[in-house]
């Protein structure tokens, strides 16, 4: 028996299952329901919602694609076998950040589990992978999502993403998935058909908002924290990321990320293992991950643009757009003991203040999940070039040393660890010609204002664009690949070996830095980096002991001295 169920408080529902159309009953809060005998896992119904036939707005899966009918799912149905899994924090962590569809040749769930060994033997402990709810067409990056309780079928649909997730916990590894709650994609979101899933007040730069404060909004946001519980107890997901928070629009007196933090740690406590809330935010507000006790709304950690932005400005030297504040050593040196640049200061890029500070006595580091590179910083650049593609591979190193050794939750992009020489470039692949048109249209307006060529900018509805994205993982063992490969490695190994390197607390960071050098100390370690195109002698302040690890050969240590050889770093130990 199947009992069918959905929201459309203003609208007359019908279900259409096993070649029947069957009547169903409308309760006063505007769910209509059934129980169907004879309808048992794998078979496939649709709602009749003004003569027309529409998937179910929770379908768990939808093997014909977005716009085909619903199919029956049974959860208890898989047989998972890591019973033994106690979860992973994120207090000490390095994230691996992956794109299913590009990750391997095949761009699945269970060709992904054939490269989970790799990411054992790196040393990463969370894999957080882009969103995979179910979107029209075969690919994209997964932020076009409408059906968010139905794993993508191209990648392997519901079972496909249970297999990964055991494989993954087998090994030793947690699972993080990316999740969309601030707008439905442009194709096949029929859920708004049926209630008032929209919001009448406004939109962002994606779409129509999400009515999470207007008439009706209580069910909507069930809808979505039933979709965030869902994930982590079905699927076994260990964490989630909360795509674009600041696109939320709620003036509730209990914002839905409040509601969200709440809801989880209740589910946390009864499964008996951690479960992770990470806010994407471009608001640089710390209240995001303050406890509520402390009036904060309790999530566990948010993505910080600003440290990538200083790295990024300082080892390129772009000074474009948003990175216009960027780039110096005083830029490096605020992130590295305050998590936040703007911090109420002001942002050019913005026209005005922007940003809170972080109470570096009471804000753990970890907090923030810093990266070098992710999915947005790479494949928003007109070519979706990688940083390798730019840096010599002395200030790629000394990028990965820094953000190694940073007292943050560090996060590694796809590839990064090797310098993948494959671009990560903005892909789809929309079905309706008009749709395909305004997207390839859009991107190259979008990129023609910021000063590249329209020529330059791939389309994305190429498929050659997708191709091209794809990880090649014949360089891992080729000249310039490997060496890059075991610094990332050896990084995060002493980042697990000294207690220094994943202490959390901010106001124990030391920062000093002279021209193009810089020293962060931590403790009984310290990692200075010579940023120049020649040799520098920088003061370590105290006499190290030893040398831990060095980018390059020809590091000298001369007492509280060391003669750094160029664009190198070096991670030393006190005495």
């Amino acid at each position: 028996m199947t009992f069918f169920e959905v929201w459309a408080p203003e609208k007359t529902v019908r279900l259409s299952v096993a070649g029947k159309v069957l009547d169903m009953e409308r309760a006063a809060d505007g769910w209509w329901r059934l129980d169907v005998p004879d309808a048992g896992p794998g078979a496939d119904y649709s709602y009749v919602l003004e003569g027309e036939e529409r998937p179910d707005p929770r379908s768990p899966w939808q093997p014909e694609g977005v716009h085909g009918p619903s199919r029956v799912y049974d959860h208890s149905a898989f047989a998972w076998t890591d019973q033994a899994w106690t979860g992973r924090q994120l207090p000490g962590a390095v994230l691996y950040e992956m794109h299913v569809g590009t990750f391997t040749p095949a761009g699945t769930f269970d060709s992904a589990i054939e490269r989970l060994d790799h990411l054992v033997d790196l040393g990463v402990d969370l894999v957080e992978l882009l969103p995979v709810g179910s979107f029209n067409g075969e690919y994209n990056w997964g932020y076009d999502g409408v059906a968010w309780f139905a794993p993508h079928e191209a990648y392997g649909g519901p079972d496909g993403l249970k297999r990964f997730v055991d494989a993954a916990h087998e090994r030793g590894l947690g699972v993080v998935l990316d999740v969309v709650y601030n707008h439905f994609g442009p194709s096949g979101a029929y859920a708004p058909m049926f209630a008032p899933y929209l919001s009448q007040a406004g939109a962002n730069p994606w779409g129509s908002s999400v009515n999470l404060d207007g008439p009706g909004a209580d069910q909507v946001r069930r809808y979505i924290v039933d979709n965030v519980l869902m994930w982590l107890r079905d699927y076994h997901i260990d964490g989630l990321r909360l795509d674009a928070v600041h696109a939320l629009a709620d003036h509730s007196a209990i914002h839905l990320l409040e509601q969200m933090a709440v809801e989880v740690e209740s589910l946390s406590a009864h499964l008996g293992r951690p479960l992770s809330l990470i806010a994407e935010s471009d608001l640089n507000d710390p209240k995001l991950i303050t406890p509520r006790e402390a009036g904060g709304y309790g999530l566990n950690a948010q993505w910080d643009d600003d440290i990538h932005h200083v790295l990024h400005a300082l080892l390129t030297g772009e000074r474009q757009g948003y990175y216009g504040d960027f780039g110096s050593l005083e830029s490096l040196e605020t992130v590295l003991t305050g998590a936040f640049f703007h911090a109420g200061t002001y942002s050019s890029f913005r026209g005005r203040r922007h940003g809170r500070p972080v109470d570096r006595t009471r804000t753990p580091g970890h907090r923030f999940v810093a990266f070098l590179q992710d999915h947005d910083q790479i494949g928003n650049r007109a070519i979706g070039d990688r940083i390798s593609a730019t840096l010599s591979p002395g200030l790629l190193k000394v990028g990965a040393t820094l953000l190694l050794t940073s007292p943050f939750t560090p996060m590694l992009f796809m590839g990064e660890e090797w310098a993948a020489s494959s671009p990560w470039q903005f892909f789809t692949s929309h079905p309706e010609p008009e749709l395909a048109a305004a997207v390839q249209n859009g991107r190259r307006r979008e990129f023609a204002a910021h000063g590249w060529a329209e020529a330059e900018v791939p389309d994305p509805q190429d498929p050659e664009t997708f191709r091209r994205s794809k990880l090649d993982w014949a360089e891992l063992g080729k000249p310039g690949h490997a060496e890059i490969l075991d610094l990332y490695k050896k990084l995060i190994a002493l980042r697990r070996a000294r207690p220094e390197l994943t202490d959390p607390w901010l106001d124990q960071v030391e920062v000093w830095h002279g021209d193009q050098h810089l020293v962060m100390r931590r403790g009984h370690t310290a990692v200075a980096v010579n940023l120049a195109p020649a040799p520098q002698t920088v003061s370590l302040r105290d006499v190290p002991s030893k040398v831990l690890l060095a980018t390059s050969e020809g590091v000298v240590l001369q007492r509280d001295r060391v003669e750094l050889p160029p664009e190198t770093a070096v991670v030393v130990a006190y005495r």
